[in-house]
């Protein structure tokens, strides 16, 4: 029976790991005078369409925004809000650094054995031999959240999320996962 709750245990234990390393984090900046116990509605900034292939990117991204923001105690209202909401998607390429173990090749030699006079094989196995380091080329994808104060046009709260990029489009996954991160920052 102990074995067995070890056994879960550690399951659980390497499931939460995973789970936690797949999760976005997020960072903030927030102006320190600004009394967020004021604002209770938001609206979006309206941009220039250029691009109609980003039209359902941009519905992806409102909609997770405004769930998230409705949980938190706000509604959207588009004729006086509080907060004016703006967001930003910047690719990048960057390189991170990767280290990789090193090891000696695995031998078998023949030798001589004078007091049998035979002759023998010995194996002798691999060793380590340190770490080779080296830069890989990463596409990072970076979503910014911005907040600002309908009022009197100040920025009260910034909140940016960075994930590394398969490709250059972005999932209704990773969208809904990044913003959770950021919105998740303002309470």
């Amino acid at each position: 029976m102990n074995y067995l709750k070890w056994k879960i245990l550690t399951s659980l234990s390497v499931i939460v790991l995973f789970m936690w390393g797949c999760t976005s984090t997020a960072k903030i900046e927030k102006d320190p005078s600004a009394d967020f116990t004021s604002y209770r509605s938001f609206a979006w900034i309206n941009k220039e369409k250029k691009d109609r292939q980003s039209d359902l990117l941009e519905r992806q991204l409102q909609s997770a925004v405004a769930s998230e923001m409705q949980k938190l105690g706000f509604r959207e209202n588009r004729n006086k809000p509080d907060i004016l909401l703006d967001y930003d998607i910047q690719m990048e390429r960057s390189s991170r650094s990767q280290s990789d173990p090193v090891y000696s090749q695995s031998q078998f030699r023949q030798v001589f054995n004078p007091s049998t006079r035979r002759w023998g094989t010995v194996y002798f196995p691999s060793q380590y031999m340190g770490t080779e380091t080296y830069q890989v080329p990463v596409n990072e994808r970076t979503i910014t959240i911005t907040m600002i104060d309908a009022r009197n046009d100040k920025t009260i709260w910034q909140g940016w999320s960075t994930n590394s990029a398969d490709s250059k489009n972005l999932t209704s996954k990773e969208i809904n996962s990044s913003v959770k991160a950021i919105i998740k920052k303002l309470k």
